[in-house]
């Protein structure tokens, strides 16, 4: 029996690297796999050119709203911790989180994930007053769109993070939020500094607190897929998972990365957030992960509804085995 093409679009991770190499190979379908960042990100915009995608939380929340054919699977490729991603311009005296109230505080568009979490996190665990922010959306993207359009996802184009950081070391804003690190930053400019200067030791103490690992990015498919072929999320959710699974086992060989303190790392991440922090399904820490970015956007304006995290996937098993071919 002939297996199902599928088309996947998806971010080149080592959590996912064996899907797109065909390591992995789901049960009974064949995976055409698209991992090429300005590709990918052009179909997602277009998210009916794809039957599996990687897909920015939010906006899947929004689409979801909108009654968009679309479900999705608890498989979250994209993770990330966000105190280090706020940068500030060292001659606004902007020293602390409270310090950005009444100040211009530059995005690169409302709604993505890196963005929602952030003021997120600096409302709940900082006590910032987000309406006392004025946030410059320097991509005219500002706020909620008319129903049946979503704002543009954050553009990657050089020029694109140029134009923003321009605006921050010439003070045209005080700040900047930001899920890529400024190029002045990184060329050692030094009217740019973080807010959190030592924010590895911040995002620690948020986890420790927390247990929350945000969420950037679910992975989305067609419902007319699950319609016509209710097997497909379990397999894909199976594949997903023994794809991580490999990726953690061949990662933790010291020899495999470049680096010299790589078991230091290992000891120390697996002390705080256990041997797989990435584990997929609806597990309490996933949840709790995603009831807050419900939250979050809501609450920022973006969507107005609160679903539950159980109605927003379709249902699989949390951590299955599966049928999973691994070659």
């Amino acid at each position: 029996m002939s297996r199902l093409t599928l088309s996947l679009a998806c971010g080149d991770y080592e959590i996912t690297r064996a899907l797109a190499d065909g390591q992995v190979r789901p049960d009974g379908i064949h995976l055409h796999v698209l991992t090429s960042d300005k590709e990918r990100i052009f179909r997602l915009d277009r998210r009916s050119e794809c039957d599996v995608a990687e897909f920015n939380v939010v906006q899947y929340l929004r689409a979801r709203e909108r009654g968009e054919p679309l479900t999705a699977i608890p498989v979250f490729p994209h993770r990330r911790f966000r105190h280090g991603s706020i940068f500030v311009n060292t001659a606004s005296g902007i020293r602390t989180v409270a310090d950005l109230e009444g100040r211009a505080v530059g995005i690169g568009g409302y709604e993505p994930a890196a963005a929602v979490w952030i003021r997120g996190i600096l409302q709940d665990e900082h006590g910032l007053n987000l309406d006392k922010v004025d946030w410059q959306d320097v991509f005219g993207t500002f706020g909620r769109l008319p129903d049946g359009q979503d704002a543009p996802l954050l553009p990657t184009d050089s020029a694109a993070r140029h134009r923003i950081d321009d605006l921050l070391t010439s003070g045209g804003v005080s700040a900047t939020v930001s899920a890529y690190n400024p190029p002045s930053f990184l060329a050692g400019d030094p009217a740019v500094a973080r807010l959190f200067p030592d924010f590895p030791r911040v995002e620690r103490e948020y986890y420790a607190r927390t247990g929350v690992f945000p969420v950037m990015h679910v992975v989305t498919i067609r419902q007319e897929v699950v319609d016509r072929h209710p097997w497909v999320p379990a397999s894909l959710t199976a594949a997903f998972t023994a794809a991580r699974r490999s990726a953690m086992e061949r990662l933790r060989n010291p020899r495999t990365l470049p680096l010299a303190f790589v078991q230091d790392v290992w000891r120390e991440q697996d002390e705080l957030m256990g041997r797989d922090p990435w584990q997929y399904g609806l597990t309490p820490a996933n949840v709790r992960a995603m009831e807050l970015i419900v939250r979050y956007a809501r609450e920022q304006g973006i969507t107005t509804g609160d679903p539950s995290v159980a109605s927003l996937f379709t249902p699989v098993d949390a951590e299955p085995s599966g049928e999973t071919t691994i070659i």
